[in-house]
């Protein structure tokens, strides 16, 4: 790892619009082309696609990276192809604050109600979209370009994740087209592999704050900051083990959804970025953070994203997971 200057040029650096976004995700996605889907044989490529552009700027990569599993839901159920220059994006957060109903009268399907958690709303084509009917999940495509589709005004005050609001969208009447059949979105097992995705961007940004640490002249007059470093590598490292083993499971059995080495991956991820976001502000003290606008931003973007997991719920699921296991089954060697 290379020496990093205390305040490079890119510290002076604005946080972006969202025209400014928006066009660096279409770019990036022009530049990048077709992904391999997750499951097919190259699934760890996919993640190091996602952990690079990550590392660079996880508001650019929380959009590519809902386009390309938009792209991969859309191959998992048999959904109509999408024009090579759309960009896609996935809603599917639920909760008292999502009240869409799906309306199957005269004229096809139409969505009625407000969605909350949309990311890129203001810039993509077309959206996938969760709505709950009869109690179980549907998702839908929507034309974003159309009318009856209404963006409150912004309340988004969120520090990290700054670059890219992620607000509510009200729908009115607005025409929309299944995608799968009742529940199918939830049931595949690309749902599964699709978490473990997000756990490489959080990877990939946690692994740049990392190297921000290493510089060689620093690390060798101060033990401190080099035993932090060291705490760091074996965070990350154990990370990329298990990103890489899961991403091997996945592509030798893909009828499965490896639910619990998701969750466990996802988990250990999590905890590791922490363990880089504490450790770097220790070793490094406030002067990036002050000083460096691009790691500041970083640091800020990477403690919101990581919210993306579900925390000590995840962790008894996984408690609940491994208990059912046959005793002297649960961690072979």
């Amino acid at each position: 790892m290379s020496a990093l200057p205390d305040t490079p040029a890119s510290a002076r650096e604005a946080v972006p619009d969202l025209v400014t976004l928006a066009a660096r995700a279409r770019d990036c996605v022009r530049r990048e082309g077709d992904w391999p889907l997750p499951g097919r044989g190259r699934t760890l490529a996919r993640w190091q696609a996602l952990a690079a552009i990550a590392a660079r700027d996880l508001a650019l990569v929380k959009v590519v990276e809902a386009h390309y599993d938009a792209l991969a839901i859309l191959g998992d159920l048999d959904g109509e192809p999408t024009s090579p220059d759309a960009l896609l994006a996935v809603w599917a957060a639920e909760g008292p604050q999502s009240t869409l109903v799906l309306d199957d009268g005269r004229g096809g399907p139409r969505l009625t109600g407000r969605k909350p958690w949309c990311s890129g709303a203001g810039f993509v084509d077309a959206a996938l979209l969760t709505v709950q009917v009869g109690g179980v999940s549907q998702l839908v495509r929507v034309d974003m370009r159309g009318p009856g589709i209404e963006r409150p005004p912004s309340v988004w005050q969120a520090v990290g994740m700054a670059a890219i609001e992620s607000g509510p969208v009200e729908f009115h009447h607005v025409p929309c087209t299944r995608v799968g059949a009742p529940g199918a979105y939830l049931e595949r097992p690309g749902f599964w592999h699709g978490g473990a995705g997000i756990a490489a961007c959080w990877y990939g940004a946690a692994a740049e704050i990392a190297r921000r640490m290493a510089d060689p002249e620093r690390i060798a007059r101060d033990p401190h900051a080099a035993a932090l470093l060291g705490r760091v590598d074996m965070a990350l490292g154990a990370a990329a083990a298990l990103l890489r083993e899961l991403a091997e499971r996945i592509d030798t059995a893909p009828s499965l959804p490896h639910q619990r080495e998701v969750v466990r991956v996802r988990s250990l991820v999590e905890r590791a970025c922490h363990e880089v976001l504490d450790a770097a502000g220790r070793a490094m003290g406030p002067g990036p953070l002050c000083g460096d606008r691009q790691h500041a931003q970083r640091c800020a973007d990477l403690s919101v994203f990581v919210r993306q997991s579900h925390a000590d719920r995840d962790w008894a699921a996984l408690g609940l997971a491994v208990a059912s296991i046959e005793e002297g089954a649960q961690w072979p060697l």
